[in-house]
């Protein structure tokens, strides 16, 4: 698993592009994922969340969009420059004011023991350097009852892999190398991709942290999968 400093540093290197590079890698799917992750959420009603690994803050704000202004959200993140850049667009639109963006490393949360309703995570489990101490420290923070809501990359349907994979590995990291400057982040985001578990292995995982439950969702042919997981009453 990656080594967190060396994480951290990497997303400062491309903060500042890092939105442009995620629409156009994605081809724009990743507002779709967004979309159906804070459905998701939504649909549990909580009264306070927290967006883990926030970085420039966009699933923060979709969170809002879709539950509303009486919702306590507050993104956390170990990596300054990407808060700013959540910090700066959320001060540019009125409707987003009253989120709070901290640092916070999911190795060590600060926060109480049982405080939050919801956490959700997007394309932040894959950097974890201890996943299972990350997953644990979740299910800490979270109320019984509470749910975790991940959205990550998978492993893809069998069908699509050759192709996934071609993109993944020869044109992703030059198209990267385009829009941000850092070829070399884009080839660790790619083999990230590749060694991370399926659906089911990382249910797995889930489980063996102390959860009580979990429900995966395949999405675009399983590249990326909402994993939601419930803490026991």
């Amino acid at each position: 698993m990656p080594e967190g400093t060396a994480v951290s540093r990497m997303f400062a290197g491309i903060a500042g592009r890092y939105d442009l590079a995620n629409h156009l890698l994605s081809g724009g799917i990743d507002f779709h994922w967004r979309n159906r992750l804070a459905a998701k959420v939504r649909a549990h009603a909580p009264n306070n969340l927290v967006d883990l690994a926030t970085g420039s803050g966009d699933v923060a704000f979709k969170l809002r969009e879709k539950l509303g202004p009486n919702v306590e959200i507050q993104g956390l993140d170990f990596c300054e420059p990407m808060l700013d850049q959540a910090r700066r667009k959320r001060d540019e639109v009125a409707s987003y004011e009253g989120i709070n963006f901290d640092f916070g490393d999911c190795m060590a949360l600060p926060l109480p023991e049982a405080s939050v309703d919801a956490v959700t995570i997007a394309f932040g489990v894959r950097n974890f350097e201890d996943r299972h101490q990350g997953l644990e420290q979740i299910l800490r923070v979270l109320r019984p009852g509470g749910r975790l809501f991940i959205l990550e990359f998978s492993q893809p349907d069998n069908w699509f892999r050759p192709f996934y994979y071609v993109y993944l590995k020869a044109i992703l990291p030059r198209l990267a190398a385009f829009t941000t400057g850092d070829k070399g982040a884009y080839d660790y985001l790619a083999g990230s991709i590749e060694e991370f578990p399926s659906k089911d292995t990382l249910t797995e995982q889930i489980l063996q942290a102390g959860f009580a439950s979990v429900e995966a969702t395949g999405l675009t042919a399983s590249i990326v999968a909402i994993h939601e997981a419930v803490k026991a009453p």
